[in-house]
């Protein structure tokens, strides 16, 4: 009896991994603050809403231990264990919780646009939680000083990529199937 192996949310997970890195490289420093305004965060949210829990919570964990490996994959094309004890660090983990996170939350749900919205919400605040924490000891700055520098620059920003992200589900979510046969 052969053993069937579904390759396709690996690839998938893949896919999303390598789109993180590209949104990686569109960077907007900003003055005030040592994060800088970047796409990942879209390739999140997305990888959460199309692939799911498992899988995109596992693809932004490959994209993170791409980077941890060494692989030019993080903002700026940086990349080693380094980034991580960095200020910008703890968003780089948020992104694996993040995406598992909005994943489960509309995997749950009735998967309409405000569950959508929720589970978004729900992502980038636990992807802005880890990395103000780690901001604020990296930075050896007060929580509210880090939150005012890591989190509050992004908010706009942010709205418009959950808005994008839910424009551009609707047309993609149709064609990726994760766990078909053929």
């Amino acid at each position: 009896m052969t053993q069937y192996v579904n390759v396709k949310p690996m690839i998938y997970a893949s896919l999303f991994a390598a789109l993180a890195a590209v949104g990686a490289f569109i960077k907007i420093p900003i003055p005030i603050s040592p994060v800088p305004i970047t796409l990942q965060v879209f390739f999140v949210l997305l990888a959460g809403l199309v692939l799911g829990s498992r899988w995109g919570g596992t693809s932004m964990l490959v994209y993170v231990l791409l980077g941890i490996i060494g692989i030019p994959v993080f903002s700026g094309g940086s990349a080693g264990i380094g980034v991580l004890m960095g200020p910008t660090g703890g968003y780089l983990i948020g992104f694996i919780a993040g995406a598992f996170i909005v994943g489960l939350i509309h995997e749950r749900s009735n998967k309409g646009i405000p569950a959508a919205i929720a589970a978004m919400i729900a992502g980038l605040t636990v992807i802005y939680l880890s990395g103000v924490a780690q901001l604020s000891i990296a930075a050896d700055m007060p929580v509210q000083q880090a939150v005012v520098i890591g989190v509050l620059p992004f908010l706009v920003g942010d709205v418009i990529k959950m808005t994008a992200a839910l424009i551009i589900v609707e047309k993609v979510k149709p064609l990726i199937v994760l766990n078909d046969r053929t």
